[in-house]
């Protein structure tokens, strides 16, 4: 990806993101689930859940995966896909980490379902 720096948007320090925890980033094209993994990876999906729209944010973290609160389908947070017999796919938003600070590519806030 060849995105400058103006392209990205600082939403935070990482260290305020909780391991095996979520935080809600409220953007123009809807709400973003930015996840930390128990390794302090991090990833950000829309906050819908592909199956019924449940709130991934609100999931269970476990390795590089969440379970969905409503319906516990389990959502890959490296692709957006759900895993086992499950199908569907929840967009997921390019991260990266600057300097202890979280940043979402700026165009995909933008876009509604991104």
């Amino acid at each position: 990806m060849n995105a400058s720096v103006k392209d990205w948007v600082d939403i935070g320090a990482a260290e305020a993101i909780p391991l095996r925890g979520a935080r809600v980033v409220k953007a123009p094209g809807g709400d973003i689930a930015v996840f930390k993994a128990a390794d302090g990876s991090v990833f950000a999906l829309r906050d819908r859940c592909p199956h019924k729209g449940g709130p991934l944010s609100q999931g269970i973290v476990h390795g590089h995966g969440v379970t969905c609160p409503l319906h516990n389908w389990v959502i890959s947070l490296e692709t957006g896909e759900a895993q086992g017999a499950d199908k569907g796919c929840t967009p997921k938003i390019p991260v990266r980490l600057e300097n202890g600070r979280v940043l979402l590519l700026a165009t995909a806030l933008m876009e509604a379902g991104a």
